[in-house]
């Protein structure tokens, strides 16, 4: 029987996560076994992938992403960015520091949003940048948000690698952080990635994947303090970007 144009497109997307999933690399049998479809029904749409630009094939046979991928990708990106920013906005002006929205992109957090301080001496982090989840505050509230083994399996790709020496660089004492952060509900980035900088971030619940809210700035201003005070008004602010990401 024929496959419905439905049916097509659920299996062409699930190949699509599976190569993600995958690294963005696999071959035919990888994606097989992640995706549970057939071999020939692989071999068929990765052709119509390829042949749209959605997939590559390499030389070896393999399959990558394919340019349009990131396209897609920067749209949804600019987009979920102009639908949180008001957001943001408002927690810039209650705190009075750099707000940002960041979401686990693969192995790494990618800032997606941002609402800056007014103050001369103020945090910028561009929108899109890339960032390691262990030694930042978004990219260890998006890190608490998995199980460990899921941890464990995205730092052996990506190492520990220490941004300052203040960063994490031991697997079981991410672990151990990790897990603090779950039962508080809110992560620290104490001089981790930056050394003078401060950053608190919570979770953004009911976003498609883990995400998370953010307000950072020099230490002497941002200060634990400053946190007690931030960390309510991050929270209420991610439950309403929670709400239009999945609205």
């Amino acid at each position: 029987m024929a496959e419905s144009g439905v049916q097509s497109v659920d299996r062409a997307i699930d190949l699509l996560e599976a190569l993600t999933d995958l690294g963005g690399d696999a071959g035919l049998s990888e994606l097989s076994v992640s995706s549970g479809l057939p071999l020939p029904t692989i071999h068929r749409l990765m052709r119509t992938l390829v042949s749209r630009g959605y997939a590559r094939q390499l030389p070896s046979r393999r399959y990558t992403l394919g340019p349009r991928v990131i396209r897609l990708g920067e749209a949804a990106g600019r987009q979920l960015g102009a639908g949180a920013r008001p957001y943001l906005e408002h927690i810039a002006r209650e705190l009075g520091e750099t707000a940002n929205l960041a979401m686990l992109d693969r192995e790494m957090a990618v800032y997606v949003a941002q609402a800056s301080s007014t103050h001369s001496m103020r945090m910028f982090t561009e929108v899109g940048r890339r960032v390691y989840c262990h030694c930042t505050g978004v990219g260890k509230m998006v890190l608490a948000q998995l199980d460990d083994d899921a941890v464990r399996d995205l730092t052996a790709r990506t190492g520990l690698p220490a941004a300052t020496d203040r960063s994490i660089t031991d697997i079981d004492a991410l672990l151990a952080e990790l897990a603090t952060i779950r039962e508080r509900g809110y992560a620290v980035d104490d001089g981790e990635q930056e050394i003078g900088v401060r950053c608190f971030a919570v979770p953004v619940p009911g976003a498609p994947t883990p995400t998370a809210v953010s307000v950072s700035g020099p230490a002497a201003r941002v200060t634990f303090a400053f946190g007690e005070r931030a960390v309510p008004v991050l929270r209420e602010t991610a439950v309403a970007v929670g709400e239009q990401l999945a609205g």
